[in-house]
């Protein structure tokens, strides 16, 4: 049976055959529901709602159908493990190269950003944990960049890591809070009329954004995502912004504004643009990370419902 191909930007519910065998002695089946990101003659890609793509061959599909984009049950922002939105963050923020070590990241970008350099330890490495971080030093030395790992504060890798010698990197980028809001419905934010929404960075958003050395790096790792938006208000880019939709999660980020322009509401502004063009590309959740002494940052997300979830903290190999 030939089945239509189902649009790009549709939220399906897609059956298929795994190659297995069912309970009935007939082929097992199993479903994918998610937002497609890709069609072609054999396959389809979902986005599935944590973000992480879904490849199913289309010789294995028995049926598919379009499902409402926005469930009428959710589960709440809050209620996500640290190490799971750890994962979605790092899609929200992909490294160049990324390389898996059991359910660990190996992650690098040229330096260009701690989250984009370092390993994201989740999970099990798949290996005996001291093995796994001599598997760490080895890929970044080959990489001629120092070893560092993204940890949940307080977690049991965190004690790990602690326990064999790997200290908090210092400095005021050496951790953040990760805050997540749960989101309004379509015409909850206003997109402001003077901003921009763009899928690529331009020469004045990076210059604003002032944290890039090479901006083929910036460009490689921040333009990634299927889903993101480049969001400017003013010229050359008074005030900007960074939005990414990964499945049902939109991560906001590099939310910055000139200084002779402060004070005039263009951050809130371009919050509740990125917002709004989260939903309309079908987030329901958001989440962003910042320094927990960023009081004018925390204070900028606040009215937007976003609340704490978990701080994170880079460690480095003391010796």
């Amino acid at each position: 049976m030939t089945l239509d191909a189902p649009e790009v930007g549709t939220r399906i519910v897609v059956r298929h055959e795994t190659g297995g065998v069912g309970p009935t002695g007939g082929p097992q089946m199993t479903d994918v529901v998610g937002h497609v990101l890709a069609v072609d003659d054999d396959s389809l890609t979902i986005e599935q709602r944590d973000g992480c793509p879904r490849v199913v061959d289309r010789a294995t599909v028995t049926t598919w159908k379009r499902v409402p984009d926005r469930p009428v049950r959710r589960r709440r922002a809050v209620a996500i493990d640290a190490e799971e939105l750890t994962r979605i963050t790092s899609r929200g923020w992909p490294a160049i190269e990324s390389v898996p070590l059991g359910e660990w990241e190996l992650r690098a970008a040229g330096r260009f950003t701690g989250r984009a350099n370092s390993v994201a330890v989740t999970g099990s490495p798949g290996m005996p944990f001291d093995d796994a971080l001599a598997r760490v030093r080895d890929f970044y030395r080959e990489r001629s960049a120092p070893p560092l790992a993204q940890v949940v504060v307080g977690s049991e890798h965190d004690r790990l890591l602690a326990a064999a010698g790997w200290a908090p990197m210092d400095g005021y980028h050496g951790g953040a809070v990760v805050q997540v809001a749960d989101l309004g419905a379509s015409g909850t934010y206003a997109h402001d009329a003077d901003a921009r929404v763009s899928p690529v960075a331009d020469d004045a958003w990076l210059s604003r954004y002032g944290r890039v050395s090479d901006p083929a790096d910036a460009r490689a790792v921040m333009e990634a995502p299927a889903q993101v938006g480049f969001v400017a208000i003013g010229a050359p880019g008074e005030a900007i912004g960074r939005v990414v939709v990964t499945g049902e999660w939109a991560g906001l980020s590099a939310v910055e504004v000139a200084p002779e322009a402060r004070r005039r509401g263009l951050a809130r502004r371009i919050v509740e643009t990125s917002l709004a063009w989260a939903v309309g590309h079908g987030a329901d959740k958001a989440y962003l990370q910042t320094m927990r002494s960023n009081e004018a940052a925390l204070a900028l997300y606040r009215p937007f419902g976003f609340v704490d979830h978990h701080d994170y903290v880079y460690r480095e190999p003391s010796a």
